[in-house]
């Protein structure tokens, strides 16, 4: 699957090239920043007309992860639709295959800053998940240095002029990359993502083959 393991608070986690994280111990995949529905949003607030498969690209990928390392739970950190209404007007198709999914297994949504309450789409709604060492919240708390997994800034490496969604880590801390088809990000040496990690950090860029390089303090 060319992934790459990484150690958090003492706890050994899977950084997938899809931008999944999957913790071995606790068979749980853990995914950020769906943002199902953006392009009807957009739309929907009168921006630009994108190409409508965002929603169904951003699934598809979540159905080869799910079939690939089978999960007991899967936890979406939080944004996983661009908003509530774009939550209320999922497809009956898309909602189907959200509800294929879930099946047979504990399906954990934390809430985001874009999907702030519960949705009518199963699963169990949560503030935060705490599990053993780890705590799973949407934004990174300024201070709190052990075992934190967040989403929210959907940090970008930028390699020889490319730039890759990253997780970003520092052994206490981790940053997940967007999921999401349609998201952009913030560069990995931006200072709010810097000040959140301590001065030796490691990127976990994805792409076809995960791969980890020190994040540079600044630009």
């Amino acid at each position: 699957m060319n992934s790459a393991d990484l150690i958090l608070s003492g706890e050994t986690l899977t950084a997938c090239p899809s931008g999944a994280l999957f913790w071995p111990r606790e068979r749980m995949l853990v995914v950020s920043d769906l943002h199902l529905g953006k392009s009807e949003r957009i739309a929907r607030r009168g921006g630009g007309l994108l190409p409508p498969y965002d929603t169904l690209e951003t699934l598809t990928r979540l159905q080869s992860d799910i079939q690939a390392l089978r999960p007991e739970t899967v936890l979406c950190l939080g944004d996983s639709f661009d908003d509530v209404a774009a939550a209320e007007a999922l497809d009956d198709s898309h909602r189907d295959t959200v509800q294929r999914l879930q099946a047979g297994r504990r399906w954990l949504w934390v809430e985001g800053n874009h999907d702030p309450g519960p949705i009518d789409l199963g699963g169990t709604h949560l503030a935060e998940f705490r599990a053993g060492a780890l705590v799973f919240r949407h934004i990174a708390t300024p201070g709190e240095t052990s075992g934190e997994v967040s989403g929210h800034y959907h940090p970008k490496a930028c390699l020889r002029a490319v730039r890759r969604p990253c997780f970003l880590t520092d052994d206490q801390k981790l940053i997940m990359p967007a999921y999401g088809a349609y998201t952009g990000g913030l560069a990995w040496t931006t200072p709010v993502l810097r000040s959140l990690l301590a001065d030796r950090a490691t990127a976990f860029l994805t792409g076809r083959k995960v791969l980890a390089v020190p994040v540079p303090r600044t630009a």
